[in-house]
């Protein structure tokens, strides 16, 4: 294993056991009274390996800013890493932007390794990138962001 795959390891172990964003926050939006009209979730579950989240987000007053992301759920620490990774890369952004990011995502885990994630623009995130070599993995790491897909599509 070469240096920089043992340091994206160690990265992807770091943020499973210190996750970033991890416990709702907020009303929860199906809950009817109180539901905050700018707050989405989406609950997203992997049938192949039993990984699941459930991902909230709130926007700012435009509707067009992500104001927060907070997350729950429960599976390996690919997937984990990987909610924790995308709540720091995507707060603050726009939805379009957040967008663009999730489909740069989606399109470099399933090229099978011949795309590499660009760290100045996905952060931690781009640690994940070598999950595209392992087809079973992908979803693992997909689910936040299909997660955060569905959800802003709520909002």
């Amino acid at each position: 294993m070469s240096g920089l795959e043992e340091l994206y390891q160690e990265l992807i172990l770091d943020h499973s056991k210190r996750p970033h964003g991890k416990g709702l926050i907020g009303p929860d939006p199906a809950d009817g009274a109180g539901a905050d009209p700018h707050t989405a979730e989406s609950h997203q579950r992997n049938p192949i390996c039993g990984d699941e989240i459930t991902l909230r987000a709130r926007l700012e007053e435009d509707g067009e800013r992500i104001a927060a992301v907070s997350w729950d759920g429960a599976g390996c620490s690919i997937s984990q890493a990987s909610a924790s990774m995308l709540t720091e890369l995507v707060v603050g952004k726009k939805r379009a932007e957040a967008a663009v990011l999730i489909d740069g995502f989606r399109e470099a885990l399933r090229s099978r390794g011949a795309m590499e994630l660009d760290e100045d623009v996905y952060g931690d995130a781009a640690a994940l990138t070598g999950v595209s070599r392992y087809v079973a993995r992908v979803k693992c790491a997909m689910l936040a962001w299909v997660a955060l897909e569905d959800a802003l599509l709520r909002a």
